[in-house]
């Protein structure tokens, strides 16, 4: 085959590293943004042209054939340095633009996040953000997306994080609810109390302490175990319950802020710090690239001054 003929397929195995990496026609179709038949097309002829079959096919799903696996391994790397070195010259040409896909929790996207983008997207008009809100983990590069805001206090090897504030948890209830079942004095007193929890294992729930200010005399860590009318996956729900008065609950910061300020929510064992509950941190991660477009710096940027503030 002549180097023209080569060259005329070079889109084809770009598309077929999308392939791979969605791993299915449909999910490659809309990374591309074309057809799902575009995509068929494009990977029967680079076939043809190969005289080797690259992708095996089923009714429900794909894999490529060793062949298939061996040239996009070969070939991956070089489009994604072929992407990136075109973003920068672009980036380096034009004002901050372009679309930012941000996936980010539900809580902290509601409470936080969603309040602060008109901010951002008047100081930037030729910029727009597709936010993705879910509390689910999902793959970056595999789902395309720029940015994830984690509550977390460590982003993965193959990534890199931007700080952008730090972040407490607070043992809270209202007080309605302390005035009628009483304040306790100690984590040990939780015990009798109504406990509005996040479920993350089997077993009994359970809540773990250590002293705010260690002495001689404090205990490096109390394990509470608690038990509750109501618990739930999501932060906001909890603070909702707790406004409700249906008892103590442990919530991050973000989620409690709004409501310590109103009063309607106050602080409960202020000297005690709860570990193990929520994360310390927010950050902002995307998977390492040697080059980050002016848009994602630009909101990176904006987050990190926003946070310096406080929550809302």
């Amino acid at each position: 085959m002549s180097n023209a003929n080569i060259e005329r397929l070079w889109s084809h195995l770009h598309w077929l590293t999308v392939l791979a990496a969605q791993g299915s026609y449909t999910g490659a179709a809309r990374r591309l943004n074309v057809s799902k038949a575009a995509v068929s097309l494009r990977i029967a002829e680079l076939e043809r042209a190969a005289g080797v079959a690259l992708v095996q096919r089923t009714t429900r799903s794909i894999r490529l054939t060793e062949t298939g696996q061996r040239l996009v391994a070969e070939t991956r790397d070089h489009y994604e340095l072929i992407a990136q070195s075109f973003a920068g010259v672009r980036d380096s040409a034009e004002a901050v633009q372009g679309l930012i896909k941000v996936t980010a929790p539900v809580a902290f996207a509601r409470q936080q996040l969603v309040p602060r983008l008109s901010g951002f997207l008047r100081c930037y008009p030729q910029v727009s953000v597709q936010l993705d809100v879910s509390d689910r983990l999902v793959s970056l590069a595999t789902e395309g997306f720029d940015l994830a805001i984690r509550h977390t206090a460590i982003a993965p090897d193959t990534h890199v994080a931007w700080t952008l504030c730090e972040s407490a948890t607070l043992l809270v209830a209202s007080p309605e609810y302390l005035r009628e079942r009483g304040t306790p004095a100690s984590p040990l007193e939780l015990g009798n109390h109504d406990c509005l929890y996040y479920p993350r294992e089997h077993g009994k729930p359970s809540w773990t302490f250590a002293a705010a200010d260690l002495t001689p005399t404090a205990p490096e860590q109390i394990v509470v175990l608690i038990s509750a009318p109501f618990c739930a996956n999501n932060s906001e729900a909890l603070r909702d319950a707790a406004l409700d008065h249906l008892g103590i609950a442990l919530l991050p910061d973000f989620t409690a802020a709004s409501s310590l300020r109103s009063g309607k929510l106050v602080q409960v064992l202020p000297d005690w710090r709860p570990l193990g509950a929520f994360a310390s941190q927010l950050l902002a991660i995307r998977p390492y690239a040697p080059h980050v477009p002016r848009a994602v710096s630009a909101f990176i940027a904006y987050l990190q001054a926003e946070f310096s503030n406080g929550f809302l």
